[in-house]
Order: structure tokens, then sequence, then C-alpha cells
């Protein structure tokens, strides 16, 4: 199956950076091709621009700026997100990710007004993320990122793909064991993906 990797953080000797390593080494020793898009190492400009924001409804050109990653995503037959949360949100350059790529005639088509999913070539998604905060925290602000993930990008991928969400909480107080046991958690998963 090929696999868009879809990474966001800065530091490359970060905790995140081994979660990311790892979903992309165990992903491809299960016999994945892997597209893994760095969004930091790529220098991906997460600034939705004037311009693009007037042409956001002119199918096809709205993908001119960003045709490559438009691409990608479209090649792809699974998504993995592979992230921090930061302000109870995605980080900024994950988030314009998002906002350029996942455009009218890429995610979704307008018909009759009305908006139809059309990325119905992703059949499997997955987000492997960290927060600073607890879990009651997060569901006290709504989880934001989670509900995206699960009702957002759930209607925009095939209808019934299966989707799942492995997040380590109060990443700032976790021990050395917490965090490997985090990541052979998703390495199991990323080995069954």
């Amino acid at each position: 199956m090929r696999v868009l990797v879809l990474y966001a953080h800065p530091v490359q000797d970060s905790f995140a950076s081994a979660l990311h390593q790892t979903i992309v080494r165990t992903l491809r020793a299960a016999g994945h091709e892997v597209d893994d898009c760095d969004l930091y190492a790529e220098g991906f400009n997460p600034v939705l621009s004037t311009e693009e924001r007037r042409g956001y409804h002119d199918v096809p050109a709205n993908r001119a700026p960003v045709d490559g990653y438009v691409e990608r995503v479209l090649a792809a037959e699974a998504l993995v997100l592979s992230h921090p949360v930061w302000n109870f949100g995605y980080p900024a350059i994950l988030k314009g990710f998002f906002d350029r790529v996942f455009l009218p005639g890429v995610s979704f088509r307008l018909v009759n007004g009305k908006v139809r999913p059309s990325l119905w070539n992703i059949r499997k998604a997955a987000a492997v993320t960290t927060y600073g905060g607890s879990r009651w925290r997060a569901r006290l602000m709504g989880d934001p990122p989670r509900r995206i993930f699960k009702r957002v990008l759930r209607v925009t991928i095939r209808p019934g793909a299966p989707m799942s969400y492995m997040a380590l909480y109060a990443m700032d107080l976790t021990t050395p064991a917490d965090r490997a046991a985090f990541l052979s958690r998703v390495e199991a998963a990323m080995q069954r993906f």
C-alpha cells in the first residue's frame, strides 16, 4: 500500500522525531511504499497567499502553487499523521498543509453548492501524536486535533475507512519507560497497518 506520512516537528532529536522514524521504518519493513513528507525538512510554506485564496475555487488552477503535494496526496492509498499537539491544535505547518493542499477539486468537490468528499483513494488513516497536557485537560478543551481527525478527515476519505488515533498525553511528565511503551505501541500498530 502507498502510505503518505505527514510529519510536522522542527527538532530532529525530539521524541516526535523518534516516533516519526519508528512509523516510517516499521511501515517499510511491513512492505508498504512510504512517501515520507517531513514538512519542516521540505520547507513547506503553510501560508495561504492572497492570490491562492482568491483562486481557491478555481479548479484546477488552485492546485498550481502546491501541485507536487496534491499529486502526493492523490497517489496515496493511506495517510499517517505524525505530529505534536500545540495549543490544543495542529502545528501551524500541518494546519497550513491542510489549508493549502486539501482544496476544492482535491479533497472535496462542490456539487450544486454542496460539499462532496473526494479523497476516496485514502483507504486507511492513522494519527500518532503527543500532548503536553493530560487526557482530561484535552477533553475539557474539546480535543480539537482528535475531533478534526476523527470527524473532518473521516468524511473526506473513503467511506468506512479504518482510522486509529494514538496519543501520549502529559508528555512533559512521562518517564523513559512511558515513552518506550508508547514507541512499542506505535510500532505494533504500524506492523498491522
